[in-house]
């Protein structure tokens, strides 16, 4: 069960099915949590090809730099294993030993080559991963697997978060349905560049791993690179898509073949979904907010705009507090050091423009003092400048992120 109460703005789990070619399950390994599961594994079908991002983060976990090394030399798995209560990041050569140990015990146990082998960690950064729980665990986790085990997982792969996440399409590749369905985890230290959390997508499509990676690539941007909870990158975040071939469809050998139109927009669909639950998650929040900025100079521009003010603590302490404090998205965009012109500036919050010309706007208080009362809330520049636009999404900052983070550890 989740440590933290769970968040009004939480949705529940859709109906999730199975996508052949894929078994989960979610056990228990002690790792850092007593009484609840904190070790997903999952097993791929042979000849499922593998995609991801991985965090920027200059001082990455040791479990992302082995991703990245296995991504490099095959485009293949067979195998994901998750823990979480424990990051394995900044612990020097023994967490080295331990992704070495972990990978190569669960292909030993899965006949597999260990390059197949995937893993992440998530959890308390600086203390020494102890994996033999994990490999004492396994046994368990391997006869746990079964094709309707994504709750399981999802709930496995949980730290601060206080309800598990997923979201599902269906959509088809010529006359051919297929299935795309995917699990995240994500409450804290989530700032895009590149995937701020931990999320796995599958899909029985049978894609060739560069068109796979395209279409990861291709849907990041708008998705997990477009949210921030606390402005912090952590150091072990990723994102990663499965095809396990399992559906016949006609061959495709493109990102931009045409048959895949449907099947692109229903993964960026899928991915924006996951990131947003990731955002309804955020430690302590209390509110959902979409940053629009419009009118700047350029797209980076207004990106980088959008960032300033949802990662303002200003701004997000006045939407907690149910504060119309527009001053602060002013000061917000001015500290951006992106263009910007005071006089042709306008600010509105939900449908009411507040601000102007360099000036307060006349707007019904009474109505929007109502309207900071929702849950989700929406805040717009427009910079009156070209045409660059961009949105972020962000959450309140309350004193629940404070009373999580100040205790994390103990």
């Amino acid at each position: 069960m989740a440590k933290y109460p769970r968040s009004p703005l939480a949705l529940s789990l859709p109906r999730l099915i199975s996508v052949a070619g894929v078994r989960l399950s979610g056990v228990e390994a002690n790792i850092r949590y007593q009484g609840r599961t904190d070790l997903m594994l999952v097993e791929f079908a042979p000849g499922t090809t593998a995609a991801g991002v991985y965090t920027r983060n200059l001082c990455p976990g040791a479990p992302i730099s082995w991703c990245r090394r296995a991504l490099a030399s095959t485009p293949n798995a067979r195998a994901l294993l998750v823990n979480s209560g424990n990051a394995n990041v900044f612990t020097g050569r023994a967490g080295e030993e331990a992704v070495v140990a972990c990978a190569g015990e669960v292909a030993h146990q899965l006949d597999c080559p260990v390059e197949d082998v995937f893993l992440a960690s998530t959890g308390v950064i600086g203390e020494t991963l102890p994996y033999r729980k994990i490999i004492a665990a396994l046994p368990a986790a391997i006869e746990g697997l079964h094709d309707d085990g994504w709750e399981d997982a999802a709930r496995a792969i949980m730290t601060t978060d206080t309800f598990p996440k997923a979201a599902r399409r269906e959509v088809t590749i010529g006359t051919t349905t297929v299935c795309i369905q995917g699990i995240a985890k994500g409450s804290g230290m989530v700032a895009p560049d590149m995937a701020t959390m931990l999320a796995y997508v599958a899909t029985d499509a049978t894609l060739p791993q560069p068109v796979l990676q395209a279409l990861l690539e291709e849907g990041v941007g708008p998705s997990f690179n477009s949210i921030t909870v606390d402005s912090d990158t952590s150091t072990s975040d990723m994102l990663m898509l499965f095809a396990t071939g399992q559906a016949e469809h006609e061959e495709i050998s493109s990102h931009e073949d045409a048959a895949l139109a449907d099947f692109r927009t229903a993964l960026k669909e899928l991915l924006h979904e996951l990131a947003m639950l990731v955002i309804r998650d955020g430690e302590g929040a209390t509110k959902l907010i979409r940053v629009d900025v419009q009118g700047a100079q350029s797209d980076e521009s207004a990106r980088r705009i959008a960032m300033s003010i949802a990662n303002s603590p200003l701004v997000k302490t006045a939407i907690a507090g149910e504060d119309a404090n527009w001053g602060r998205v002013v000061m917000a965009v001015g500290k951006s050091g992106e263009p910007a012109d005071r006089d042709r500036l306008s600010i509105a919050i939900g449908d009411h423009w507040v601000a102007g010309q360099g000036s307060v706007k006349e707007h019904d208080v009474e109505a929007l003092n109502a309207y900071m009362r929702q849950q989700e809330i929406t805040i717009t520049a427009d910079l009156g400048l070209k045409s660059g636009c961009a949105s972020i999404w962000t959450c309140d900052l309350t004193h629940g992120y404070i009373d999580i983070n100040g205790s994390y550890r103990s």
